[in-house]
């Protein structure tokens, strides 16, 4: 059996939990619903140009139409923000990571651009009307635009970095500076099934126990089996992989994993 440890410690890389990717779909939805709201705006407005509808005037009208448009973009690109806060994407995913960071911003060009070229190339259009309108709706495009763009967006592997760091502080009992509202429940679940395994593991050459998890090697030297390898922790425990399964165990945890290698689950 090999006894090679994997490159990173899988147990505590960052997971969105359940109540945050459902945080993260209603946001998601929400911002989704503004932004068909505001496109279907520019829609109006460039239904309403083609009908000649400002060729004399009616400036309040497509001034409210472009404000709208702004209101509704922008709150679809911060509830977009909100939800990458609760579920980010990866950075190793470069392209993933740039478009749902960045897709508030390129949602709004989308709602913005064309209505705002037909302002300004429209040669029925009102003079006054063009200049005012199409003024106000290439400055609100631009604020709408810089406010969806995520200038230090979130990501799995930075909320890794926290969590392990909050866990840290968590277990030293030292001040959780590192702990985040979006790692704080991972952290303490880390620090609690390190408590765990410590307990667990006491015997009379460790009195004060070991902070030590096991993995199960793969076969000939493979990244990873064929078959699943699944065993208890501990008598208490169901099979299963993840953290939670140590909070249940309570003793005889050393025996059962032993000889087996540090675990990537």
């Amino acid at each position: 059996m090999t006894d090679n440890k994997p490159a990173t410690d899988v147990t505590k890389d960052w997971q969105a939990t359940q109540g945050q990717k459902s945080a993260a779909t209603r946001l998601r939805l929400f911002a989704a619903l503004s932004w068909i709201v505001a496109i279907g705006g520019q829609i109006a407005g460039v239904v309403l140009l083609y009908h000649h509808k400002f060729d004399h005037g009616n400036l309040p009208l497509l001034i409210g139409i472009l404000v709208g448009i702004a209101i509704f973009a922008i709150a679809g690109n911060l509830l977009w923000k909100a939800a990458n806060r609760h579920d980010p994407a990866r950075a190793s995913d470069k392209f993933r990571f740039f478009f749902q960071n960045q897709l508030g911003a390129i949602i709004t060009l989308i709602a913005f651009l064309p209505l705002v070229i037909l302002i300004f190339t429209d040669k029925n259009i009102d003079p006054q009307t063009k200049k005012v309108a199409g003024g106000v709706g290439a400055v609100l495009a631009v604020v709408a635009t810089l406010i969806g763009v995520s200038y230090n967006p979130p990501s799995v592997e930075q909320y890794t970095q926290d969590m392990n760091s909050c866990a840290t502080q968590i277990k030293a009992g030292q001040p959780t500076t590192a702990c985040s509202p979006d790692v704080a429940a991972q952290a303490q679940e880390i620090a609690t099934d390190s408590a765990t395994v410590t307990a667990a593991t006491k015997d009379a050459e460790h009195p004060a126990g070991r902070d030590v998890v096991y993995w199960i090697a793969p076969e000939n030297g493979a990244k990873k089996s064929e078959t699943p390898h699944v065993f208890h922790l501990c008598a208490g425990v169901s099979p299963q992989r993840g953290n939670g399964a140590l909070r249940r165990c309570q003793n005889g945890l050393a025996p059962l994993m032993a000889e087996t290698g540090p675990s990537p689950f």
